[in-house]
């Protein structure tokens, strides 16, 4: 194919890309995709010296709706010249210097992933409220954007100006949004822009958008930097969230950019990027602008978390809890260096409300070293198929029972259940039985009949003798090691019997709360939900597990088996009754360091900042943990300030 035909064949995919993202606010494709395609037409045009008369590098978002009014901004919005690399990110400050030298202060900000709005307040009332459409014209959207709770009405300043800022969806409202969603979002980026372009303000309502305000328009007020403006935001009451600082050598720009690509998977909404700014605006004016950018500005690209790709299968397998879970076979993908080629569906009820079918091509979202996950079908096809619910245990052939949306082996001595039950229960941070692995839980079931976790606590040594890998030696060692896990903590025990959502965390949390192990099972949903961290549904699984006769009898034959639980008597320490959270780095301890001083001086560890909360423990690169806190008025100290509380 020739360089003209690509381009128009780029040209008309790009555009109906736009279309569907921007006006219609359904994506067949992830920005990753896009930003692709997008760049490849870009290196046509610059070798071939021309570009076609509807390439969208001309254009700025997408056109307006015509369902919704129609305004012009007072003044343009433009859209940001990117950047994939730090070589890249260099060669935009090359080019800036050589108008601007040296290299003036950049103000570095997170690049949010939602919805643009522009904002108009006139004496101080917010009174029109636009997308950014086109970057000329908007649709108009005040209605909608005035569901938002934060937003203010009303503001201090009485001249005329244009806030701008994102539309962002919560990832944690998102989640929310989506358990009980008759059609989940396929993202919080999509689940903000069907929100707010939506014509019913009541649908807006329920998704709770927030409003993170991060540049000024038009304005009969005049500002010397961006850090100006920021402050202007926040004195006016705005939401300016997100990581804001002025950088001006390579050392504080690498520094910011690593810092924030660390920071990404624990903040609370999406980023994609960052944005990097010359802060003195006298010197943006001798930069201008491009028909597109400002050349005083770029946003620099993180490497992409989610991307589209076919779905060829999906295959069920077995937990230690009985419930089978659905695992999607996938066409082999790129996100963020990392070849994915399977994902998780959660259950058959999220199938069904994703509409899920082999052979879609559907959005993969991967963050960190989470599990990539299936969010939503980007297109479906005359040839996908609907998964089907099976109805025998695909490791067993026992019949299957459904428990709302979750499906459930009911074989008594299913292999994976059990062979996980046991590996789980011997686990290092369960019962710590040495020399005991997933290798020889299959070994051993296969070859020795071993079914249960009695079973394995009772053990002896003839019943090994003869089996491979298994010598005198290995065997004494195995026997030793199950003897000595029998002195164990309630909290140990209580997370190597698997309760469906009791991690090592909650395990603790909710031994030191009711002290034994038969206080917790006699607890009800009321006093379990009044724990931290502890929702109505986990309340329920705990009351369920322990009602259940075949767990209590688990239980007693356990205990009868020879283990011994310790039980930890109330420490009378000078952080009784304090509950901290830890966040960012500390100068000398260490995460688990600290947690252990808190405990044995008598207080509490919390994994999330709430108003039960009573200090915050901050180091370097705290993030959002540390924001809330300040909003919340939770006192805030450093290391110096912790040891001292313990006479350090």
């Amino acid at each position: 194919m020739d360089n003209y035909s690509r381009m128009k064949e780029l040209v008309d995919l790009l555009n109906k890309y736009a279309s569907l993202y921007y006006e219609q606010d359904a994506p067949v494709v992830s920005d990753a995709e896009y930003d692709a395609l997008y760049d490849e037409l870009r290196r046509l045009e610059e070798s071939e010296g021309y570009s076609l008369k509807n390439s969208p590098t001309h254009r700025v978002g997408g056109a307006p709706q015509k369902k919704f009014e129609q305004s012009k901004h007072l003044r343009r919005l433009y859209s940001l010249d990117k950047c994939q690399s730090i070589e890249e990110f260099y060669e935009w400050c090359a080019r800036t210097e050589k108008v601007v030298s040296p290299l003036p202060t950049l103000t570095a900000e997170y690049k949010f992933d939602g919805l643009t709005l522009n904002l108009l307040y006139d004496n101080g009332k917010l009174v029109q409220a636009t997308t950014r459409g086109d970057g000329v014209t908007g649709e108009i959207v005040t209605a909608q954007v005035r569901t938002i709770s934060k937003l203010p009405r009303e503001i201090e300043y009485k001249g005329k100006i244009e806030i701008q800022g994102e539309g962002i969806l919560r990832l944690s409202n998102f989640n929310k949004y989506n358990l009980t969603a008759v059609e989940p979002l396929k993202n919080a980026r999509n689940g903000v822009a069907g929100a707010i372009r939506n014509l019913n303000p009541a649908v807006t309502a329920e998704r709770n958008i927030s409003f993170f305000a991060y540049n000024v328009g038009y304005s009969d007020k005049t500002f010397e930097t961006q850090k100006d403006i920021r402050d202007f935001l926040i004195e006016q009451g705005f939401e300016t969230e997100g990581d804001f600082a002025l950088v001006g050598t390579r050392e504080e720009i690498e520094e910011y950019i690593n810092r924030a690509e660390k920071m990404r998977g624990g903040l609370d909404y999406l980023i994609d990027g960052l944005v990097f700014k010359v802060n003195n605006l006298a010197y943006r004016d001798e930069l201008g602008y491009t028909e597109k950018f400002p050349k005083w500005a770029i946003a620099y690209k993180f490497k992409a978390d989610e991307m589209t790709t076919t779905l060829n299968d999906v295959v069920w397998q077995v937990s230690r809890s009985a419930k089978l879970n659905p695992l999607a076979v996938l066409e082999p993908v790129d996100i963020g260096g990392v070849t994915v080629k399977k994902a998780t569906l959660n259950n058959y009820g999220d199938i069904l409300r994703k509409n899920v079918k082999i052979g879609d091509r559907v959005f993969i979202r991967r963050s960190n070293d989470v599990i990539p996950e299936i969010m939503g079908v980007a297109e479906t096809y005359d040839h996908s198929k609907q998964v089907e619910k099976p109805t025998v245990c695909p490791a067993c052939g026992a019949p299957v029972k459904e428990v709302g949306a979750f499906l459930y082996c009911t074989g008594e001595h299913c292999a994976p259940q059990v062979i996980s039950a046991l590996d789980h229960f011997a686990s290092k941070d369960a019962m710590d039985i040495e020399g005991f692995s997933e290798k020889t839980a299959e070994q051993f079931y296969n070859e020795i009949g071993l079914r249960t976790l009695v079973d394995l606590m009772n053990l002896k040594p003839e019943d090994m003798f003869g089996l491979e890998g298994f010598g005198d030696k290995k065997i004494s060692n195995l026997i030793g090691s199950i003897e000595k896990s029998k002195k164990t903590t309630a909290d140990r025990f209580l997370y190597a019997l698997g309760v469906d959502g009791i991690g090592k965390k909650t395990a603790k949390d909710l031994i030191k709360r009711f002290r034994t192990l038969k206080n917790l099972a006699e607890a009800t949903e009321d006093e379990l939900a009044s724990v931290d961290g502890i929702g109505g549904i986990l309340a329920k699984n705990i009351v369920d597990y322990f009602s259940d006769e075949g767990n209590r009898k688990l239980v007693a034959d356990l205990l009868e088996s020879g283990i011994i639980l310790e039980e930890k008597e109330e420490i009378d320490g000078a952080l009784k009754g304090l509950k901290f959270v830890l966040t960012g780095s500390l100068p000398t301890l260490k995460r688990g360091e600290a947690t252990l001083l808190i405990e044995q001086n008598g207080g509490e560890v919390a994994s999330s900042v709430s108003k039960t909360v009573d200090i915050v423990l901050a180091g370097e690169d705290a993030g959002s943990k540390l924001q809330k806190a300040e909003k919340l008025g939770i006192k805030i100290i450093s290391e110096d300030e912790f040891l001292s509380m313990i006479g350090k």
